[in-house]
């Protein structure tokens, strides 16, 4: 079992993701991540992908640089490159999975990687999304969920991913709630802060998005 595995897609990345990398993890980079990770001299646990994002003979370094690789052709496959990195995360019966360069300009992509969040917490691994902006995670009511004050990312907003999320209570937030319930549509728990130097999160029923973001 690994420490976690830690997938790079194609999306934004920047070198800081690569701190985030520890001995004894597993890493994925999914097509364009692929190359992101070879161009900084790190081998790849497994690279995957349709890899129409790369030049030919970057994917021919990629293969080179992996200790596994595997191509799917472009028009037939079903997933998107992120959710075959994913699947084959949890595959390594892992229990933590950190995706980073998920986010960028398509908007269908980002939404399709928040939502990869929910096939994690179905599992029961750990999982989160982050970058330069944003730590993201799904929480239900099966953890209670302790956030630490980071001033790297200072506010913390909280988005129901079902219908409706019960039974809200925070603890050492600048806006605290108790019992509280949040609906799709609603932005009553956007840009809260921590005054204490951690914070508690509880829910009763539902699935809701934990977002730590800076501007």
């Amino acid at each position: 079992m690994n420490n976690k595995v830690i997938i790079f897609s194609g999306g934004l990345l920047s070198e800081h993701a690569l701190s985030h990398i520890n001995e004894g993890d597993f890493v994925i980079g999914a097509d364009r991540g692929a190359k992101f990770l070879v161009d900084h001299g790190i081998t790849l646990d497994l690279a995957i992908g349709d890899f129409d994002s790369v030049e030919e003979n970057d994917k021919q370094r990629i293969q080179k640089s992996s200790k596994k690789f595997i191509s799917c052709d472009p028009v037939l496959k079903d997933y998107t490159d992120t959710e075959m990195a994913m699947n084959h995360a949890i595959e390594t019966e892992t229990q933590e999975i950190m995706l980073t360069g998920v986010t960028g300009t398509r908007l269908d992509h980002v939404f399709a990687s928040v939502h990869l969040l929910k096939i994690a917490l179905d599992k029961q691994i750990v999982c989160s999304i982050i970058d330069d902006h944003n730590h993201i995670r799904l929480v239900n009511r099966h953890q209670k969920t302790i956030l630490k004050k980071n001033d790297n990312y200072p506010y913390v907003s909280l988005l129901p991913l079902s219908m409706e999320v019960t039974g809200i209570t925070l603890v050492g937030f600048q806006y605290p709630l108790h019992d509280a319930s949040l609906y799709i549509g609603q932005s009553l728990g956007i840009s809260n802060k921590l005054v204490d130097s951690k914070g508690e999160i509880v829910v009763e029923s539902g699935e809701l998005l934990v977002m730590q973001t800076k501007d």
